[in-house]
C-alpha cells in the first residue's frame, strides 16, 4: 500500500515538472526549394508555411522539441527557356529535434532571458510534385507528375531508374534565437535547412527520355510526354533529344523553413482550461 502510494506520488510529481518544463509552440514563415530548377538559391521563391510542436527543457542547455509543419515549395519557370519545366507542391513534415543553447536559458533568476541556439533531428516528410498543363482551348490543370514516369521510371529503357516514394526521410538543422518574457510566454525565430536524400522534389534528375517510349509505356503517356520534355511550348518543335541533361542527379533537392513562433507553458495552459471548466 505505502509502496503504491509512493510511486503514484512519484508518477504525479514527475507529470507536473514536465507539464512546468514542456510548451506548446506555434509559429509561422516562409519555405523554400533548392534544387535543379532554382540555380541554387536559397531565398529564390517563398511561399507560406506553419508548424506546431511541443517543447521539452531537458535542462537551461538542452531542450527536445517534436513539431509538425505544413508549407509549399515551387519554381514557376526555369532560367533555361528551353527546358521550361516548373512545378509546385505541398510539403507535410514531422521531425523530433534536439535544441542546444549557447547561454543559460530558463525563467531562473540565475537564467539568461535570451540566447541563440542550435537545433538537428530527423524527420519524415510528404510531398507531391504538380505541373500545370494548358490544352488547346486554353483549359489550365495541375497535373501530378509522379505518375507520370517523366523520366522513363521502370520503364523496359530504365529499369535501373526507379519510380520515387513521395514518403521521404529529412535531416533538419539550423540556428536560431530564443526570448522569455516570463514563465509563460517565449518567442523564438530561427532558419532550418531540410537536408533531403530524393532528387525528386521538383520531378526532374537524371536525362530527357524518347518521348515514344513514354507514350507506349506508361500509363498515362500521352501526358507523360507532353509534361517531360515541355520545349515544344516555347521552342519551334522539340529540341530536348534523348539523353540530354534534364536535371543534376549529383545533388539531392533540398528545401528550407524560416519562421517566428510563441511558445505557451502546458502547466500555465492547462491551468487556464481548468479555471475555464469550473466558471461554466
Amino acid at each position: 500500500m505505502l509502496a503504491t502510494l509512493l510511486l503514484s506520488m512519484g508518477a504525479t510529481a514527475q507529470g507536473i515538472d514536465f507539464l512546468r518544463q514542456s510548451e506548446i509552440v506555434l509559429g509561422g514563415g516562409t519555405m523554400n526549394y533548392i534544387g535543379d530548377l532554382n540555380n541554387q538559391s536559397a531565398f529564390s521563391t517563398l511561399h507560406g508555411a506553419a508548424g506546431m510542436g511541443l517543447r521539452t527543457r531537458l535542462d537551461n542547455r538542452w531542450a527536445v522539441r517534436v513539431e509538425a509543419a505544413y508549407g509549399s515549395i515551387s519554381c514557376e519557370k526555369d532560367y533555361i527557356v528551353r527546358r521550361n519545366l516548373s512545378f509546385k507542391s505541398k510539403i507535410f513534415e514531422v521531425a523530433v529535434l534536439a535544441e542546444f543553447n549557447f547561454r543559460p536559458f530558463g525563467p531562473g533568476a540565475t537564467e539568461s532571458a535570451w540566447t541563440p541556439y542550435l537545433f538537428g533531428g530527423i524527420g519524415v516528410f510528404h510531398y507531391n510534385p504538380m505541373a500545370q498543363y494548358t490544352d488547346n482551348d486554353g483549359n489550365a490543370q495541375w497535373i501530378a507528375l509522379q505518375p507520370l514516369h517523366t523520366e522513363g521510371q521502370g520503364t523496359s529503357v530504365y529499369p535501373e531508374r526507379r519510380p520515387y516514394g513521395l514518403v521521404q526521410i529529412c535531416m533538419p538543422f539550423g540556428v536560431g534565437v530564443k526570448v522569455r518574457f516570463n514563465k509563460t510566454f517565449s518567442l523564438t525565430a530561427e532558419y532550418g535547412f531540410r537536408k533531403t536524400w530524393t532528387d525528386y522534389l521538383d520531378d526532374v534528375s537524371t536525362t530527357y527520355v524518347d518521348r515514344a517510349l513514354l507514350e507506349t509505356e506508361v500509363l498515362e503517356g500521352a501526358m507523360a510526354a507532353r509534361m517531360a520534355d515541355r520545349s515544344g511550348e516555347v521552342e519551334s518543335g522539340y529540341v530536348n533529344t534523348p539523353g540530354i541533361k534534364r536535371g543534376d542527379d549529383a545533388l539531392k533537392d533540398w528545401y528550407a523553413f524560416m519562421r517566428v513562433s510563441i511558445g505557451v507553458n502546458l502547466e500555465t495552459l492547462l491551468g487556464w482550461t481548468r479555471s475555464k471548466r469550473c466558471k461554466l
